[in-house]
C-alpha cells in the first residue's frame, strides 16, 4: 500500500517543481515592474544637464504659434542677402516656407521658430553657400497641428532641399541620411549635425522632435536627425 502512495505522490514532483518556478517568476517580474516604475516615477520630467555646447534643440517654447501663415506674409517676408530666406522640400509638400534666425537660449539649446509652419536657421552655424555646414529646425507639430517637419522622416537619401537666400540664389541639397535618435542621447550626438556627412562637402543638417510626446517632460521622446550634401 504504502509503495503505491509513494509512486502516486512522485509523478506529481514535476507539476510541483512548474508551479513553484511559476511563482518565483511571478513574483520576480512583479518585483522588477514595481522597480521599474519607481525609477521611471523619479526621473520623469528631471531636467536634463544643461550642454557645455550647441545642444538638442529647445522643443518646449514657452509659446507656439498654430496660425497659418498667409501668402502675402511669405511674400513680404525679407533678411538679409547672404542669409537663408525660404525652404522647399516638394516630397513634403513644403513650398516657400520662411526661415528664421535663431540663437541658443540659457540652457545652450538651439531655438526654435514661434510659428510651427516656419523653420529657423541657427546662426551659430555655417551659412548656405559658404563652404560649411547650415543647421535647421523646426516643429513637429503643436497641441492642435501639424509642423512643418511633422513628416521629416520621410525623407530618404537622394531627396532634394532646396534654399533660397535674401539674395535671390537657391542652393539644392540632396539627402545623405536621415535617423532618429533617442531624447537622452540627443545632446550627446548633435556634434555630428556640425559637420558635413561627406568630408569636404557643403552641407545642411535639419533637427526635429518625433515620437511620443511625454506629459511630464513636455517634449517628444526622440529626434529626427538629417543631413543633406549640397548638389
Amino acid at each position: 500500500m504504502s509503495l503505491e502512495v509513494k509512486k502516486s505522490f512522485t509523478k506529481y514532483i514535476p507539476k510541483i517543481i512548474f508551479a513553484i518556478l511559476l511563482v518565483l517568476a511571478a513574483a520576480f517580474a512583479i518585483k522588477v515592474k514595481i522597480w521599474e516604475d519607481h525609477y521611471y516615477a523619479e526621473k520623469e520630467g528631471s531636467e536634463r544637464a544643461a550642454p557645455q555646447v550647441i545642444g538638442d534643440i529647445d522643443a518646449t517654447p514657452e509659446e507656439v504659434s498654430e496660425v497659418e501663415v498667409t501668402e502675402q506674409e511669405r511674400t513680404e517676408y525679407t533678411v538679409a542677402p547672404e542669409k537663408p530666406r525660404y525652404l522647399y522640400i516638394d516630397k513634403l509638400g513644403i513650398k516657400k516656407a520662411r526661415i528664421l534666425e535663431v540663437g541658443v537660449n540659457a540652457k545652450g539649446q538651439m531655438m526654435t521658430p514661434y510659428s510651427v509652419y516656419d523653420a529657423a536657421w541657427y546662426n551659430g552655424s555655417s551659412l548656405p553657400g559658404t563652404g560649411g555646414t547650415a543647421i535647421l529646425d523646426g516643429h513637429n507639430g503643436g497641441p492642435g497641428s501639424y509642423g512643418i517637419f511633422k513628416n521629416l522622416n520621410n525623407l530618404t537619401a537622394g531627396d532634394e532641399i532646396r534654399i533660397e537666400m535674401g539674395s535671390g540664389a537657391v542652393y539644392t541639397y540632396r539627402v545623405y541620411d536621415n535617423f532618429e535618435v533617442k531624447l537622452s542621447e540627443a545632446d550627446e550626438k548633435m556634434p555630428m549635425l556640425t559637420v558635413s556627412p561627406v568630408k569636404g562637402e557643403e552641407s545642411i543638417s535639419i533637427i526635429s522632435c518625433i515620437g511620443e510626446w511625454s506629459l511630464k517632460q513636455q517634449t517628444y521622446l526622440s529626434r529626427q536627425f538629417l543631413r543633406a550634401t549640397r548638389v
